[in-house]
């Protein structure tokens, strides 16, 4: 499932103004899903704990049933091109839309720990669903003058689900005197903080209802008239709707459908170009940043901090995670994406080398000293702030520019399972590193951070400005 090809900027393919509301509130609602994304992805920060005790298992089984929703995450976003493709865009969202919801309820009320990590794996699923359908859905159907404000969308929401997320957690934490596993609402505050997940997941499945198809979809399916009626809608009724159609339809035969083998050659058994893909992914999760979403309540705590003030940091990281994305936004095109690595990398070098020194100290009656903690808190909000600002971003923007035309999809494909695995070695490994050495796991990051520097002067070649033609 591919994005239709660039327009040529005209005049006449500007959304009038009073269409430009109503484009806003599709992308807005196909975004829910990368909110979704966001907040079922960080929400398990709220129950780590919770759920240690509660079954009563070790750091490498805690592992394993924290990670095992990146491996739904990996089918859903390898399947759900193919499927949207066979039942069209909406279809994708209200089915992620189910999902989420079976997933939050299954996950608030489990029976066991296997039928626990079972609701995580369907909620992965939900999330790969999630972050292919979401923007491809918005670049089909945004008006080609605004596909980029609209497109960043995806991202935008994806952090505001973390925050969110967060701030929830934080509050049930509250209300629940300060135990996860205190009692709300007949239930222990961690299972209540899962469950709350029902209602974005309801209010993106009605929103699905109040938004078109996707005009190429319906072309594809020998809709035109129906196309045309949407475009219509989201370009105003001056666009020459029969050229619009004719347009789309030539780009969708004209497309070379990529596959694993037009990847292939070199002699590091892919093309050298899609190994640069691989490496900005792989970088990107080996500095550790899913920790800070996934365990960074687990980590405060670990270290002294009070669990409600440990939720707290944990809101307040994702409230950087936004400023950073926000900064990221302004800045790709204007600094340009190599430069923006570069300083994000520098950054996160030396936030992560901070931590890694402040929990090198021992503890002083079950906390870091004075000076030590607020360096490794301060340090953790600089980290995240530079990740956030450059390779939050950047990668996601280099890996649908960088490749030529022919092999974008397959190699934007591989790329993007290279992330998701390098997710799930980060998340598995976690407990146990940080079980056998706090300080230790935080210098391997460190050195991740550092190496992505040579790698993006090396190996990396700046987009900015190239039309996609031009990649080669």
């Amino acid at each position: 499932m591919t994005s239709t090809a660039q327009a040529p900027q005209q005049g006449a393919r500007t959304a009038q103004p009073e269409h430009l509301g109503h484009v806003i509130f599709i992308a807005a609602a196909a975004a829910m899903g990368g909110f979704l994304f966001g907040y079922d992805s960080s929400v398990i920060n709220g129950a780590v704990e919770a759920i240690r005790d509660r079954y009563d298992i070790g750091s490498a089984a805690l592992a394993q049933v924290i990670a095992i929703a990146l491996i739904g995450c990996a089918i859903g976003a390898a399947t759900a091109g193919r499927i949207a493709d066979r039942i069209g865009r909406i279809r994708v969202m209200q089915i992620a839309a189910v999902l989420f919801v079976v997933s939050a309820v299954g996950s608030a009320l489990p029976f066991s720990l296997w039928d626990f990590a079972l609701w995580r794996v369907v909620g992965g699923f939900a999330i790969g669903m999630a972050s292919v359908i979401g923007p491809a859905y918005i670049a089909e159907v945004a008006p080609p003058a605004y596909r980029g404000r609209l497109g960043s969308f995806q991202q935008a929401a994806i952090v505001v689900g973390i925050a969110i997320s967060q701030l929830v957690n934080w509050g049930l934490l509250n209300a629940a005197g300060g135990d996860q596993r205190g009692h709300l609402m007949g239930l222990e505050a961690w299972q209540v903080m899962l469950g709350v997940m029902v209602v974005p997941a309801v209010l993106y499945g009605m929103l699905s209802f109040a938004i078109p198809e996707s005009p190429r979809f319906l072309l594809s399916v020998g809709k035109r008239e129906r196309a045309k009626e949407i475009l219509a809608e989201v370009e105003g009724k001056d666009v020459d709707l029969d050229a619009r159609v004719a347009e789309i339809e030539h780009a969708m035969t004209s497309e070379h459908k990529s596959t694993f083998k037009d990847l292939l050659g070199g002699g590091f058994f892919f093309k050298p170009i899609v190994w640069v893909g691989i490496g900005l992914s792989v970088f990107q999760q080996f500095v550790g940043i899913n920790v800070a979403f996934y365990y960074s309540s687990t980590l405060w705590q670990s270290v002294g901090v009070d669990p409600t003030d440990s939720f707290f940091y944990s809101f307040t990281t994702s409230i950087i995670n936004i400023v950073g994305t926000v900064i990221a936004m302004i800045f790709v095109d204007r600094v340009g994406r190599k430069p923006l690595a570069l300083i994000g990398s520098v950054g996160m070098a030396v936030g992560l080398a901070l931590e890694a020194w402040a929990f090198s100290y021992h503890l002083v009656d079950g906390k870091l000293p004075g000076t030590q903690g607020w360096v490794a808190l301060i340090a953790a909000h600089v980290f995240v702030l530079f990740f956030a600002l450059s390779w939050g971003v950047v990668v996601w923007v280099m890996l649908g520019e960088m490749f030529p035309n022919k092999i974008r999809a397959a190699a934007l494909g591989v790329a993007a399972a290279a992330q998701w695995i390098a997710n799930w070695a980060i998340t598995a490994s976690f407990p146990s590193l940080a079980d056998w050495n706090l300080s230790g796991t935080y210098v391997i990051y460190t050195v991740f951070a550092a190496l992505s520097i040579p790698f993006v002067l090396k190996f990396v070649k700046e987009t900015k400005g190239k039309a996609l033609e031009e990649m080669g």
